[in-house]
């Protein structure tokens, strides 16, 4: 291996922890899988974020609609996208997708 992995890829092997839930090896391997799918249909897939919104049925303001940020495509923030599915999931689940609660 090389002595520079740890800075390459420790920041998504934490992800893929928390995501999962600590101590969960079941919920480590659900979440790399999560996290794998999910930048690689980022990465293949060519719409704009805007676009994106608009499938999902999120109407934006008039106001947004120069704003260059909606024009940015999925395969420009894939590598953000782990980063934000652990925000969400530190909200909504903190304990991880197969974590136990403590107590």
């Amino acid at each position: 291996t090389e002595p520079a992995m740890a800075a390459t890829v420790g920041s998504i092997i934490f992800v893929v922890v928390v995501v999962g839930g600590m101590g969960s090896l079941g919920g480590a391997f659900l979440a790399s899988l999560l996290i794998g799918i999910v930048q690689t249909f980022a990465v293949a897939l060519d719409y704009s974020v805007g676009g994106t919104l608009g499938a999902l049925g999120i109407r934006l303001p008039a106001s947004a609609a120069g704003n260059s940020l909606l024009k940015l495509t999925l395969s420009q923030v894939a590598p953000i996208l782990p980063y934000l599915l652990l925000v969400l999931m530190l909200i909504f689940r903190p304990r991880g997708l197969l974590g136990t609660r403590d107590g």
